[in-house]
């Protein structure tokens, strides 16, 4: 069985002690086979810094399987990472893009089954010179091969309870209805239908879509971009034959009875949707990116400086995250 490539993410923060924990408990029934990405050394460092008794064997990806019964496989990537707990320095940012790279290159080469990327702190990587917005973002330009285009990538935010896509994503809120057009609201919609076929296996996924405004624009009586810009995507997808329905008010979309009627929300907005579905799922939300040609996820918290090395991280997000990958990764992207 090919492995998982799960990242380390900021060395400073509790993906290290998570990837650990979570292999301590590989023989509870659901943990997937994985191999982490990033610096061997570190990973001992932080086991002794803990207590955990885990051993660390760097290997070849080949070879993961085979070990993770009695260690966990570690495939380098970069230099060595001294960041201490809660204090990222200089090699922070280069050994978290080393290892997503790595992880990147090892799922195009079909050796990994899929990515799963523990944080980042993106203050740290811009520091650094990284010019990308997020993971998201970089891994769409790292997707791009043989000099076709990056594509479109799509965050999904996923948990039994609540699945949601924030058209708009880290931008100010003063700029979404700027940013927000019609066609950017079609091409969403388009990803988040044909991913949700090839990868979740819901051949038409009923699609909910958030007007922008309160109360949908009460018909143009607050802000008229629901009128304008949100109703006609969503008659265009409705065309294609995509299940896309809206706009709805944010406020009456998301409790209990309407969740029924649904399998995902496209939001126009970052915080629209994602305060709904961190609600409801705070420690186990999975943060997915649709539109790339290899199956990405990642816990969807942060790396938690605050209580890095003193062991009240909870994996329960990595897991599910793990999970899920595992789970998409068992079916082919729409060619």
């Amino acid at each position: 069985m090919r492995p998982l490539a799960l990242t380390l993410g900021e060395p400073a923060g509790i993906g290290p002690e998570l990837t650990l924990m979570l292999w301590a408990q590989r023989k509870t029934p659901g943990v997937p086979l994985f191999a982490a990405v990033g610096d061997p050394a570190l990973l001992i460092s932080r086991a002794k810094a803990l207590g955990l008794d885990v051993p660390v064997r760097e290997c070849k990806i080949d070879e993961a399987e085979k070990l993770f019964g009695t260690a966990l496989p570690v495939i380098r990537a970069g230099n060595p990472a001294t960041a201490q707990l809660g204090k990222p320095d200089k090699t922070s940012a280069q050994a978290a893009i080393a290892a997503i790279d790595r992880a990147v290159e090892l799922v195009q080469s079909g050796d990994a089954a899929a990515v799963v990327t523990n944080p980042i702190t993106k203050a740290v990587m811009y520091e650094a010179g990284f010019t990308f917005p997020g993971h998201t973002e970089y891994l769409a330009h790292l997707a791009a091969k043989n000099g076709k285009a990056a594509p479109h990538p799509v965050m999904l935010i996923w948990s039994e309870e609540l699945a949601v896509v924030p058209v708009t994503i880290h931008v100010p809120i003063k700029d979404v209805p700027a940013r927000l057009s019609t066609e950017l609201i079609v091409e969403t919609g388009r990803i988040v239908a044909r991913d949700y076929a090839s990868r979740f296996g819901i051949a038409r996924a009923r699609i909910a879509v958030c007007g922008l405004n309160p109360h949908a624009g009460e018909g143009g009586s607050i802000g008229d971009e629901d009128e304008k810009i949100v109703a006609p995507a969503i008659r265009r997808l409705a065309s294609e034959g995509i299940d896309a329905r809206g706009p709805y008010p944010a406020d009456t979309l998301f409790h209990a009875e309407a969740r029924k009627h649904y399998d995902v929300v496209l939001g126009m907005y970052h915080d629209q949707v994602l305060i709904p579905a961190k609600t409801l799922a705070f420690d186990h939300g999975v943060n997915a990116t649709l539109g790339l040609p290899f199956v990405r996820t990642s816990p969807d918290h942060g790396t938690a400086f605050d209580i890095a090395g003193t062991g009240r991280a909870n994996p329960s997000s990595l897991l599910a995250a793990l999970q899920l990958a595992r789970r998409l990764a068992g079916t082919q992207p729409a060619q």
